[in-house]
Order: structure tokens, then sequence, then C-alpha cells
């Protein structure tokens, strides 16, 4: 079967869960039990205009712990397909989502983080090797991690995980 005839056959409605990482984001989330966070307002609307839903969208510090909770939590519910987690992928020493969900991550999907620094190189240059992404399944659910910036957001979703996570979704399915 041919790439196309693979295309034709995907789901298109899919369940998104969002969860942003963030300090800053989160002391503000407990102040004001509300989720306000540009970045995650891209998301919403990238999803949203493609057809796709928001199931979740959680806010949790940079704490590997808490991190690993929330995305198993994630797994376990039946409205969400995929998890896009949005922030902590820096170099800091507080940016540990890469390294808390590469631990629960069955399969990586390699190709995600190469191409993702790749395009960020052509749009802003050298900056891109501070970039860290991740996609990779955990218990037939698809995760991405990208960058906190709504650039990367909007980067990562329109030219990568729009394009493929319907016929991604289908191949974990198999």
């Amino acid at each position: 079967m041919s790439y196309l005839e693979h295309k034709k056959k995907v789901p298109t409605k899919i369940k998104f869960a969002l969860l942003i990482v963030s300090d800053s984001r989160y002391k503000q989330h407990e102040e004001r039990r509300e989720v306000d966070d540009e970045s995650s307002n891209v998301a919403k609307r990238i999803l949203e205009e493609n057809g796709h839903t928001i199931s979740a969208r959680e806010v949790v510090p940079d704490e590997s712990a808490k991190i690993v909770g929330s995305v198993l939590a994630l797994v376990e519910r039946d409205d969400c397909e995929v998890i896009l987690t949005i922030g902590g992928t820096g170099v800091s020493k507080r940016d540990v989502t890469i390294e808390s969900i590469k631990k629960l991550v069955e399969k990586e999907v390699v190709g995600f983080g190469e191409i993702f620094r790749n395009l960020s190189y052509l749009k802003i240059g050298t900056p891109a090797i501070l970039s860290r992404g991740l996609a990779g399944i955990i218990r037939d659910k698809v995760i991405f991690c990208l960058p906190g910036s709504p650039h990367s957001v909007e980067l990562g979703l329109r030219d990568l995980i729009i394009p493929e996570i319907g016929h991604m979704l289908r191949h974990v399915r198999e």
C-alpha cells in the first residue's frame, strides 16, 4: 500500500491532552485556578482549527515525579489519544521533561527530534541546538514533547505533528 493510500485510512478527529510543564505557570495556576498560557493557547487553536479536540489541559511544575504522574494518568484516560507536553525541554537544571518522559516511552520516534531541530535551525539558526524535542509511544498513546515557546509549539504542530499524527496513530493501533 502506498503512502497516499495509507493517508486515506487514518483517523482525522483526534483527542489531545495538553500538559504544560513550567514552574511559573504552575504557580499562576495554583493562585488563579485557571490555565493561562500563551503556548498552550496556540496549541489549542491550531489543533481545533484542524478538527481535533482537547480532552485535558493541565499544568505541572518542572518536577520529574509530577510530570511522570500526570503523563501516566493521561495515558489511562479513554478520552486521550495523544499527549502534547509544552515546556521543560531546555538545558537548565530544572528542565527535566525529556528525561522524565524517556523513562516511560516504550518506543521512541527519533526522527521527530531530529527534524524538529532542523526546522528550528532553518528558522532561528544556531540556538536550535538547545532545543530538545521528543516523540514516542506509551501504551498505545502517542506523546510529543515540545519546547515552551509559542513559535516552537506552532512549528512542531503545523510542520510535523498535524501532517502525520493520523498516520502515526493508525500504525500504533495495528
